[in-house]
């Protein structure tokens, strides 16, 4: 099998073939490039993906992502609170019970708030029922600490 394109900086698979995060694709700031972001786009398709989450302010990207036939999903987190942290985990819960889909989530970067969005849809969806275990998982799948603003966005229980 020929790969084309180019991996997404920090491109990781959070659940095998279904939910990846990586960093804002086509690079963030002035690093930002059209031609990088086609190339990582094409890189995402061969590898199966279907939909784009951005957690961006703006909807940069938005466009290209349908333009080559995926969901694009726009969810603003611009802040921490729990109705913003809620919506976003309502999205990735949305996106994912579509048979087949395989969803892509970035920020500019992969920082604590990003993690912490990982680690709560863990709990959110009920895959992981331990908000320390999901915690753990998460550290272990970015290879950095949780810090707590992280923390703070995973539900400490779910309601049955």
């Amino acid at each position: 099998m020929v790969m084309s394109g180019l991996e997404p900086r920090g491109f990781t698979w959070v659940i095998s073939n279904r939910l990846a995060v990586s960093e804002r694709i086509g690079g963030y700031g002035f690093q930002h490039r059209r031609v990088r972001r086609e190339e990582e786009i094409a890189w995402l398709a061969d590898k199966g993906v279907t939909a784009v989450l951005s957690l961006l302010e703006g909807n940069q990207n938005l466009a290209a992502y349908e333009a080559a036939g995926m969901a694009a999903y726009h969810e603003p987190l611009v802040d921490l609170e729990r109705e913003t942290v809620d919506r976003v985990l309502g999205t990735i819960q949305s996106a994912l019970a579509a048979r087949g889909t395989v969803l892509l989530i970035h920020r500019d970067i992969i920082d604590d708030a990003l993690a912490g969005v990982l680690a709560g849809y863990l709990v959110f969806s009920r895959l992981i029922g331990d908000p320390i275990l999901a915690t753990a998982t998460i550290q272990e799948i970015l290879r950095r600490p949780l810090g707590p603003e992280a923390r703070s966005m995973i539900p400490q229980t779910m309601e049955a």
